[in-house]
């Protein structure tokens, strides 16, 4: 079970990263753009809302790769920052989905993984 939540989490994170690319280095890009739905006036203005949440999403991504590399060295610490990392993850998608239905694709995409890490953590944890 624990290796099927570390690879989990490892996708998970893979797709925070992707997410802080779009969001803080690529967010006036055409493609971006068109990811998100925004308008070129709207991406400039909105700019620096989405860098500062594409920082979030690279911190998230950060706690759960340490908790994956700590996991085979300090297995409880490990499991922990994981499932920090990818709790969190998971409750943003949540959220997203809950307040605006029109974002369900997204939400999805964003907590496809975190859903399934969290699983089979909880699993490793229960079964031992």
């Amino acid at each position: 079970m624990l290796i099927a939540a570390v690879v989990f989490a490892g996708l998970a994170a893979l797709v925070h990263v992707y997410i802080f690319v779009l969001e803080t280095l690529r967010w006036e890009a055409p493609a971006t753009r068109r990811i998100f739905g925004t308008s070129e006036r709207d991406a400039r203005i909105t700019k620096p809302l989405a860098a500062n949440q594409g920082v979030y999403n690279l911190m998230l991504a950060i706690v759960t790769i340490v908790g994956i590399a700590l996991s085979v060295a300090v297995p409880s610490a490990g499991t922990a920052l994981m499932l920090a990392g990818t709790g969190s993850m998971l409750g943003a998608a949540l959220y997203l989905a809950a307040t605006d239905r029109t974002k369900l694709r997204p939400a999805t995409t964003q907590g496809t993984f975190p859903l399934l890490a969290v699983l089979f953590t909880t699993l490793a944890l229960v079964l031992g």
